[in-house]
């Protein structure tokens, strides 16, 4: 049985070098007044590759105590403003206790009928009083980012789907299709392009008699090769009608290998495997090649061996442009992909995705700026129609709660909250703390620079200072910056090599694709990193930024 991935922090490193300068806590909080004066960078800007040794210390969990900063309510630099200025105003929720007619007065100031005696609706009431109320959503499926849409729904995808298309439609002919690699941007239409061609393909093998299926994983939760072929093998039952006849855990892959090719070679002619973040699975680390690179393989040489009769197609799809460089030698010769790059969506075509969902809500209940407002805010963010439509969906569902009739560009604002925070609770969610030890001092410098960028030679003091603060293990600057590298697969950082002069020495330069502070505010709710007072790390990180400037 495969063993687990999962990441620990426990692994004892070697000791320093005699020669490793420590930067001790009282140094970062040094004032920038005792600057050297010669204009020359310091020598902690030079290359962040460095002895990869490690000082350890043992830590103990914190108790556990909740709190979290205030969010400010003002719009973001750069961020499109309401046509008529003015800012959204808070609910009122102060209701009296009691009225003259034995009425209560909800949040929007209708009447509502009085409790039952003991003082509360029963749930039966409730769900009744709920579905009597007019919502604006007409067609929820029309806002969810994976819902296969109709091709005139399809925005700015013209080339992609054209190639797509020309390259699977050989299985029309009961033949097989070739392999694909289709890479870019988070939200772009990777996965919506082949879900809408490969349903039209289903639909006309289906009259022509031809057994045609579609098996699609994502792969961003699938630790182990074993679990991936396990799901491939429950998804190709679940498309067949049939059951899986091998359990998921505690037998050899290779049963499991055994169980999907029974299943392919007794119930499909053709079957095209889409392989959604394919670069999230990377498997045991004891093995040569990554659990993406094996599992490539053995797919696409299970035709050459005969051990699966039907047609096989493999889609890997991946945000990762530089996936392939990582694919073993075996693998990347039998695989043999034919590429299609997806590049970002620009405001107006992010625009034009929106205008044709709208129908997703009853006729005139969006105010004129939702669409436009919600379009700026996903292509700040690498235009990504993911987030658009997620964006529009959650502003209906907070008008909705509030009873209010329309939705406004006020419930696009607090949408984007909402989502972006969403969003990095599910990647910080599952990460280790010395991780998020480095995305937070990260976070925190970019926060203090005007272009939110952070120079890793900058992140990592801050970090050295966090871990002194709450005593936890300290790694040296490479382990640090090969983490922060790590991070850029969630789509959450990325990252540019700098100079600035022959002085300054090389460094990496990090961006978030989610706002830094949103990411600090998340990474908050952890109990450890509340230990260290929000206005102590500014202030540490405010003299840092003026030491690199």
């Amino acid at each position: 049985m495969d063993a687990d991935d999962s990441e620990t922090d426990d692994i004892t490193e070697s000791s320093k070098p005699d020669d490793f300068e420590e930067t001790t806590q009282s140094d970062l909080m040094a004032s920038t007044d005792e600057q050297a004066t010669d204009g020359t960078e310091s020598a902690d800007e030079l290359d962040p590759v460095s002895d990869p040794n490690a000082t350890r210390r043992n830590t103990e969990p914190a108790p556990t105590t909740e709190s979290s900063e205030e969010q400010s309510s003002a719009p973001e630099a750069g961020e499109p403003s309401s046509p008529d200025g003015k800012e959204s105003s808070s609910l009122d929720t102060s209701t009296p206790s009691s009225t003259d007619d034995d009425e209560q007065v909800s949040l929007d100031g209708e009447a509502s009928p009085a409790p039952d005696g003991d003082g509360s609706q029963s749930i039966e009431d409730m769900l009744l009083e709920f579905e009597e109320q007019e919502g604006l959503i007409r067609d929820r499926s029309l806002l969810d980012p994976n819902h296969v849409v109709e091709e005139d729904r399809i925005v700015g995808r013209d080339r992609q789907l054209q190639e797509v298309t020309k390259m699977l439609r050989v299985a029309l002919g009961d033949n097989r299709p070739p392999n694909l690699f289709l890479y870019g941007p988070s939200g772009t239409g990777k996965s919506l392009i082949t879900k809408a061609v490969c349903k039209n393909i289903s639909q006309i093998c289906s009259s022509r008699d031809i057994r045609f299926g579609t098996v699609e994983v994502n792969c961003q939760d699938l630790d182990t090769l074993g679990i991936a072929v396990y799901e491939l093998g429950r998804r190709a039952a679940d498309e067949a009608c049939v059951d899986i006849e091998v359990p998921k855990h505690g037998v050899a892959t290779k049963e499991k290998w055994d169980e999907l090719y029974r299943i392919v070679n007794e119930n499909f002619d053709s079957v095209v495997f889409v392989l959604d973040e394919l670069d999230m699975l990377v498997g045991r680390r004891d093995k040569q090649d990554p659990a993406f690179s094996r599992l490539l393989y053995q797919l696409s040489r299970a035709g050459a061996n005969d051990e699966m009769t039907a047609h096989i197609s493999v889609v890997a799809i991946s945000n990762d442009t530089k996936m392939m460089e990582l694919v073993g030698s075996r693998a990347l010769s039998s695989f043999t992909p034919e590429d299609v790059h997806f590049d970002d969506y620009d405001a107006n075509q992010l625009q034009s995705i929106l205008r044709r969902r709208q129908d997703a809500f009853h006729e005139d209940v969006l105010d004129d700026g939702v669409i436009s407002l919600a379009a700026a805010f996903a292509a700040q963010t690498h235009g990504d129609a993911r987030k658009a439509i997620d964006l529009i969906r959650v502003a209906g569902e907070l008008a909705e709660r509030e009873g209010d009739s329309r939705v406004r560009e006020r419930h696009v604002r607090a949408a984007q909250d909402k989502v972006e925070k969403n969003r990095v609770l599910e990647v910080v969610r599952g990460i280790s703390t010395q991780k998020k030890l480095c995305l937070y001092a990260t976070a925190a410098v970019a926060t203090e620079t005007d272009d939110e960028t952070a120079r890793s030679t900058t992140g990592y003091r801050v970090y050295q200072f966090l871990t002194d603060s709450i005593d936890a293990d300290q790694y040296h600057q490479e382990t640090y910056v090969n983490k922060m590298k790590e991070m850029t697969t969630y789509s959450l950082v990325d990252f540019e090599r700098r100079s600035h002069g022959p002085s300054s020495g090389m460094f990496l330069e990090f961006q978030f694709g989610e706002r830094p502070r949103t990411i600090l505010e998340t990474l908050r709710e952890d109990s450890r990193l509340e230990m260290v007072a929000a206005e102590e790390v500014q202030s540490v990180v405010r003299a840092q930024v003026r030491n690199e400037a």
